[in-house]
Order: structure tokens, then sequence, then C-alpha cells
């Protein structure tokens, strides 16, 4: 059949170019095998909602124009109060966590400075601040305890003593049928006041805060983590008596409603306290009557007590009352009695 010849021939064509492809090709002098695997890449397009999600802040915001809801305007940073320093309340409403975290960006504290000239036996200048430590003195209080709409009375005690370089304070308060409760706070004072080393804190057992400055941390007894160390950092005892030392060296600088924050460290915790300067007030006690600053702190949490301290003007701004008061009205209230010098 005519058909055959050129079949053969096709098939004949085929095979040669088979033959042709399968053959290995000569490569050019010099010329290197590129041993890379061929991939593919699989390219797929996220919905428009989740790219908006992943975009920054600043590229966020004109898409709230094009969804029909007005972009709300960005809020300026608020200033916050650091240790010892403070700044009118207007101007320092910032909130907790805000003022944690610019207080964290100051890094640790510097070491406090050693030896500053100051008498045992008449309120003590820090070297180079304007703040006035009281001289040693001991205070006795009487006590109302007040729980359940039920009023207990007790006294309390707080022995305050330095020798213009180190101090130890010790406040211990009975109340039957409460155990006599101690707190004590011991440490150094330097350019920025006290800098205590350790608080401690005794019911029926004890715990105690470490302030170890050259590590920049406070450590806890009760094993709860360890907290950064800022600047200017006081426990729950001798933050009474930094603020003290404060309004004394310039009490021109603390008018009404000036906000005070310092880190005050309990027995398990480092948080920070902010304290607003009240009117002054004038308190008839069982010690007398005296002109008092009163000061005021807030709740540092939802179960934290409420604190409210009177700085007596005449006594070197030592304590002269002081009312804690539970979120269910239960309360404690200290108010000076007598003194004992030195």
């Amino acid at each position: 059949m005519a058909w055959r010849p050129l079949a053969l021939l096709t098939a004949a064509v085929l095979a040669a170019h088979g033959v042709l492809l399968r053959a290995p090709r000569p490569m050019p002098v010099g010329a290197t095998v590129d041993a890379r695997p061929f991939t593919t890449r699989h390219i797929s397009i996220a919905p428009q909602r989740a790219a908006a999600a992943d975009a920054p802040a600043d590229e966020r915001a004109p898409r709230a124009l094009a969804s029909g809801r007005p972009a709300q305007p960005r809020p300026a940073p608020e200033r916050v109060a650091l240790p010892p320093s403070a700044v009118p309340a207007a101007q320092a409403r910032a909130p907790a966590a805000a003022a944690a975290q610019a207080r964290a960006t100051a890094g640790p504290p510097e070491p406090a400075a050693a030896g500053s000239p100051m008498a045992p036996a008449s309120p003590a200048e820090a070297s180079g601040s304007r703040l006035l430590v009281a001289a040693p003195v001991h205070l006795r209080y009487a006590v109302v305890a007040t729980v359940r709409a039920q009023a207990a009375a007790g006294q309390a005690e707080l022995v305050w003593r330095h020798d213009g370089e180190r101090y130890e304070a010790r406040l211990a308060v009975s109340a039957p049928p409460q155990p006599t409760r101690t707190q004590r706070s011991a440490g150094r004072i330097g350019a920025e006041g006290l800098a205590p080393l350790r608080f401690s804190d005794k019911a029926r057992a004890e715990e105690a805060a470490h302030f170890q400055r050259e590590a920049g941390k406070v450590t806890f007894s009760s094993n709860k983590p360890e907290a950064v160390l800022l600047a200017g950092a006081q426990d729950r005892l001798s933050v009474l008596l930094q603020l003290g030392a404060m309004l004394a060296g310039a009490p021109g600088k603390f008018p009404v409603g000036t906000v005070i924050a310092v880190q005050t460290a309990g027995t398990r915790d480092a948080d920070t306290s902010v304290f607003i300067v009240e009117q002054d007030e004038k308190l008839e006690l069982p010690g007398g009557t005296v002109d008092a600053v009163k000061l005021t702190r807030g709740p540092r949490r939802e179960f934290d007590p409420a604190l409210e301290v009177w700085l007596a003007r005449s006594m070197d701004y030592v304590p002269v009352r002081l009312r804690l008061t539970q979120p269910n009205g239960d309360s404690v209230d200290y108010q000076w009695s007598s003194t004992d010098k030195g």
C-alpha cells in the first residue's frame, strides 16, 4: 500500500528526534551547573480584613473613614510624676499601667549616696536635695479598729531612729483580738532621702522585702516574683517618713492638688502609690491640737485599702494621724497621743 512507506519514514524521524533529546548536551568552557532545585511558590491573597488587622495603628486609622465611622483622635501622652518629683493633679492623670511603663524606662536607680551632713538631734537635710528628714522621735497613738461596725480600742507606737547616714523605723500596733503587728524598715539616708534596704511585716509570721540596689531589684521572702527597683522607691513604712521629708524640705512646692507618685514595696510586691495633697486640717487629737497637711492614697487594686495620712507641720512633718479604710468599710484609725523625744 502507498501509505506504508510514508508511515515508516515518519516513525524513523520521530525515533531520531528522541535520540537527540536524550543525548547529553555539551557545556561551554567555564560554565557552572546551577544545582538549586526547581521550586514553585504558592501565593495566596489574604482577605482585606486580615490585612487591616496586621497593619500598624498609623496605617489602620484612615480605614475608619472608609468604613463610615469617624476616626477618633489619638490622645496625647499624659505626664506622669516620678519619685520624688511632683506635678499638679491636672497634669498627672495617667493610668497606673501607663505610669508603670513610663517609670520602667528610667532603668534601675543609682546607688544611694553615703554620708550626708545631717545632725541626729535636728531635722537633717539630705545632701544635694531639698529633703528634711525628721529628727529621731518616739510617737504613741491611740488606735480605734472598726470591724463590721464594731469598734475596738488599741494602741500603737512609731519609733524613728537615724544617725544621719543610716535609719531604722518600727511601727507596732496592738488592737485585740488581733495579734500585735509590727512593721520595720531599715536602710540608708542619701541624696534622694530614705533608701530602704529591708522591710518586714510580722503578725503571726514574718515576711520581708529586700532592696537589692546594686542589682536594681526588690526580692521577697514569700517567693513572689521579684520587681524592678525604681528611683526613689520606698516601703510601706518608710514612705510615710519620706513624704514628710519632701514636704518639710520644700513646703511651697506641694500646693493642694499636687500628685506625688512613689514606688512602694510591701512584702509581696512593689507597686506605685499615688498620693494627693489635700487641704490642711486642724486636728483635735488625744495628744493635743495640731495643724497638719493631709494626703490621700486611693486603693492600688480592687481590694486594697484607701489610706489617709496627716503630717504635722510643727512636728517635722511626722505622721500624727493615719487611717486605713477597707472596701467593705472596716477601718483602723491611728491618732497621736504623746511623744517621747530622742
